[in-house]
This record gives structure tokens, sequence and C-alpha cells, in this order.
């Protein structure tokens, strides 16, 4: 049999990554959970503690346990979305969403991500601007058996990325930066030559097992640069 620590910690995770559970929500109180699992309270607090650990939840003092918000930056690279880098270094960020339509996924795309045909996605291509040039191009693909609310979104007030963080929680994300030559249609919408330099981050996101978003954005390669830092594993610090 399982530790009882380990059953709440499943339990909690599971409300929180099915969506029941919404970033900000309020975790049941401690006591409560004394109460509905008959244990210790620090059995409580040491699966409170794993899930703080695992990003899922944040502990704030005299107020209580709440569902925390997605957290980019638990990937190996901090890589904030556009708009947000932008607003920081003190540029003014607006997009377009230049096609949005409902499809079914094809066989080719499905193996490639890993997925099944037939289901439903929502395909998204979107344009990015910082201080009046075009920065980025998005092609994006949401799977809308994992995430419903999208299909009724038009994400003109907010961005796909931007959006995706504030409603869906995710466990795991995998990304890969590129160099590209631009081809015809990418040079067209970002106002380049057609085989200039860009930079190219596919990202995929999951929630448990099922995939939650694949999202292609290209940037010139003179407009955008992605940084990050690291620091040294504690292996790393004993060798």
């Amino acid at each position: 049999m399982e530790p009882i620590y380990i059953r709440i910690f499943k339990d909690i995770e599971a409300k929180i990554l099915s969506g029941d559970w919404r970033p900000g929500d309020r975790i049941p109180r401690e006591h409560d959970l004394v109460n509905d699992y008959g244990c210790s309270r620090m059995t409580v607090s040491k699966a409170l503690t794993a899930l703080v650990e695992r990003g899922l939840v944040v502990r704030k003092r005299k107020t209580g346990s709440f569902v925390a918000a997605p957290q980019i930056n638990r990937t190996v690279m901090d890589i904030q979305d556009i708009g947000t880098a932008a607003t920081l270094a003190g540029y003014e960020h607006r997009h377009e969403i230049l096609t949005r339509k409902i499809e079914t996924l094809g066989p080719v795309e499905a193996a490639q991500l890993n997925s099944i045909a037939g289901v439903e996605i929502l395909r998204i291509h979107c344009l990015h601007i910082v201080d009046g040039k075009p920065t980025a191009v998005e092609r994006r693909i949401i799977l809308l058996d994992t995430v419903p609310l999208a299909r009724t979104e038009s994400f003109v007030g907010a961005p796909p990325a931007k959006w995706l963080l504030s409603q869906v929680p995710w466990s795991k994300a995998k990304h890969v930066i590129r160099a590209v030559s631009a081809d015809a249609a990418t040079a067209r919408i970002l106002k380049i030559d057609r085989g200039d330099p860009c930079l190219n981050l596919i990202r995929q996101t999951w929630q448990n097992d099922r995939m939650v978003t694949y999202v292609e954005i290209t940037h010139p390669g003179d407009r955008f640069q992605f940084a990050g830092i690291f620091h040294p594993t504690e292996s790393a610090l004993r060798q």
C-alpha cells in the first residue's frame, strides 16, 4: 500500500492537471486534509511540499496553499512569451491573428506529433509585431480534446501562448531552437528576403500524456535573440 502522503499528492495533482482546480484556486486547508485522509499534519505538509517542488502549488504564509500558475522556467532554458519579453525590454508589442480554423489532424502530421489522426485541432497563424516591425510568425496547433475552451476563443485579447499559459496546466514541455532560412511565405509575412537567416523555436507541451499544443515560431535573425541563465547542478559542483 502506498504511503498516505503519496495518495494526497496524486489526488491533488490529478485535480490540477485535469483543470478541475485552476491557477489561483485555493487548495483545501491542511486541517481539512488531515480530517479527510485521517493522517497527521506532518503527512499533509510532506505532500504539499512535494507539490510545491513539482511546481503545481504555491504556499502563502497565513493565507494557505493555492494552485500555481504554469511556469515556463521549469524547463532547461527560460524563454518568455514574445509579448512579455518585448514589454520588459521597453518595447511595444501587438499581435495579429492571420488565420484561425478548426481541422482534423491528418495521418502524416499525426505521426510527426505522435498523436492520433482524425482528432480535432485548432490551427492558428499569428504575427507578432514589436515597435512596428514584424518580429515573429507563429504557427500553432491546439488539441481541442485537451483544450476544449480554445474552440470559441478568438485570441484577439491575448495571443495564443499567453492565453494557454493562463488557462491550461501542463506537466511537460519540450523545445528545440534551430537556425533556418526563410521560405517564401515566411519572408512575405516578416517582410524579409527569401533565404534570409531566421531563428526557429519548436515547442510541444503536454498535460500528463495528452498533448496540449505544438508551435513553431520563426524570428528574423537580426530582430530577436533567445537568452537563458544556467546554474551548475549539485553533481557538477562536486566535480
